[in-house]
């Protein structure tokens, strides 16, 4: 998302970031670019601070209620003080004008490697000896991955997302089954049964608690 109120700039960039094999929207104030939000899935920001309807910063401060998504303030204010409070409400960078149009693509670059890098790292979440790879529906335990069923997957994600918290077999068949109103819980004694042998010397993490249900319990 590019967002300036002088359409000239915003062409520009949007020029050179599509040659670079950017998908570009664009907005000319910040009502815009919060319309714009609605519909379309925006990985980066870069944003004017003087802009009419509703100026950078302020655009800065909804579009953080939203997403984590870097954002560049761009702007021919050279003061400290708009560095300083573009910062402070989130922004992830700032470029003053006149600007060299390569440095504001490498800047644009290099913050979203590191977002990918985050994504990535968000993606494994670890408990004990056991790593859930969300992206790949896998499991890996001491290093080697486990053959997990979808539902078993499915059920560890819930105890990973729900860890040290005591599950009743309710809960769990509601949210993997997807049925509020229960179905065979039996089903559920199998299911983590089954879990714990494929979990190897991690399946321990697994208590059940008599008369309730499960949790996933352990150091962390």
């Amino acid at each position: 998302m590019v967002a300036d109120d002088d359409r000239e700039i915003v062409e520009i960039i949007s020029d050179a970031l599509t040659d670079e094999g950017y998908l570009v929207s664009c907005a000319y104030n910040g009502l815009q670019v919060l319309d714009l939000m609605q519909s379309e899935k925006i990985d980066a920001f870069i944003l004017d601070i003087m802009m009419p309807e509703m100026d950078g910063l302020e655009t800065l401060n909804h579009i953080r209620k939203e997403t984590d998504a870097p954002v560049l303030i761009l702007s021919a204010k050279s003061r400290d003080i708009d560095k300083v409070i573009g910062l402070q409400i989130g922004a992830d960078d700032y470029v003053a004008k006149p600007f060299s149009m390569d440095e504001l693509i490498a800047r644009l670059n290099a913050h979203l490697r590191r977002e990918h890098k985050r994504e990535k790292a968000d993606d494994i979440l670890r408990f004990g000896q056991i790593e859930l790879h969300k992206s790949k529906w896998q499991a890996v335990v001491n290093g080697v991955p486990a053959d997990l069923s979808t539902k078993e997957f499915q059920i560890l994600s819930y105890l990973f997302a729900n860890k040290d918290r005591v599950l009743t077999r309710e809960q769990i068949y509601s949210a993997v089954w997807n049925d509020r109103y229960g179905g065979d819980l039996n089903t559920i004694t199998v299911h983590i049964k089954n879990l714990r042998s494929k979990l190897g010397s991690e399946g321990h993490r697994i208590k059940t608690i008599w008369g309730i249900g499960y949790k996933l319990e352990g150091d962390g």
